[in-house]
């Protein structure tokens, strides 16, 4: 699953970044920000699994 996280995270990038152009283009700051925030928030969703096997994996190898 990590390359096809990988390719997720970067298109939800991609689709933000266009939106956050397009929205301070129209001079709409705020929502442009919202865009960027809430895209921030999706992509730790998605990786919040991720991080917990990593951190459980550090447990294992200290035996702690």
């Amino acid at each position: 699953m990590g390359i096809e996280l990988i390719f997720k995270i970067a298109g939800i990038g991609i689709i933000v970044a266009v939106l956050n152009l397009l929205l301070k283009r129209a001079e709409r700051d705020e929502q442009a920000l919202m865009v960027t925030i809430a895209g921030l928030v999706t992509v730790l969703l998605m990786i919040i699994d991720q991080i917990s096997e990593l951190f459980d994996r550090i447990r294992e190898t200290f035996g702690l």
